[in-house]
């Protein structure tokens, strides 16, 4: 068996797991379930570590077979978990703007910042405490899995500036977790500023859709 050979391995072994397992993608609200991903994503990562874990050609065909199904399975499960996160948390979180992103192997909860702070505040309005209380249940509900609270700003004003309000207003959110039962080390906080922005910043729509927070729930299988 040639070096070339070994993609069409990986694809291989991904499909015969895939075929293992039943699909199931469902839509709960508004949040986007992908199950069925984390099967491929865990399909693919299992075959690549059986071919190269094999010492010769059959060893490697069996691995990537063997390795293939036994991470589809492993990423079925964790699908299905984060599927079953996201619509718990679509029906307990009351305020519709908050979005409920699964990517299939982690989960985005996307709070826009004007329902969070006051225009160049860290301090948590009042009205938004009840669905951090509510989304920490959640997490609790949910182990097993790290939790990034990562603060997000547009481009008006200076870099550094809003490099440091992001991050105050990540440590912020990330406090009321803590305060509401979440464990603090299963808790990381970052300020990324106006590196990562989601829409343009040449208009005020697309600037309040980059000033935001994002608590991504991943799972540590």
């Amino acid at each position: 068996m040639t070096f070339m050979k070994i993609p069409a391995l990986a694809t291989t072994a991904g499909l015969l797991a895939l075929t293992a397992c039943t699909d199931i993608n469902t839509n709960t609200g508004n949040s986007n379930t992908r199950a069925n991903e984390g099967v491929g994503v865990g399909a693919a990562t299992g075959a690549l570590i059986g071919i190269l874990r094999g010492n010769n050609a059959q060893e490697r065909t069996q691995g990537a077979i063997i390795g293939g199904i036994l991470g589809g399975a492993i990423g079925g499960a964790i699908g299905t978990n984060l599927d079953r996160q996201a619509a718990d948390l679509q029906a307990t979180l009351g305020d519709g703007r908050i979005q409920i992103i699964n990517n299939g192997d982690h989960l985005i909860v996307r709070m826009p910042q004007d329902i969070l702070f006051s225009v160049d505040s860290s301090t948590l309005q009042n009205t938004l405490r009840s669905d951090l209380a509510a989304l920490a249940n959640n997490i609790q509900r949910f182990p097993g899995s790290t939790i990034i609270v990562a603060g997000h700003t547009d481009n008006t004003g200076a870099a550094s500036y809003n490099q440091e309000l992001s991050s105050r207003r990540a440590n912020a959110v990330a406090a009321v977790l803590v305060s509401n039962g979440v464990s603090r080390s299963r808790i990381r906080s970052v300020g990324q500023g106006e590196d990562q922005p989601i829409a343009s910043n040449l208009t005020s729509a697309g600037r309040a859709q980059n000033r935001r927070v994002e608590i991504v729930i991943r799972p540590n299988g």
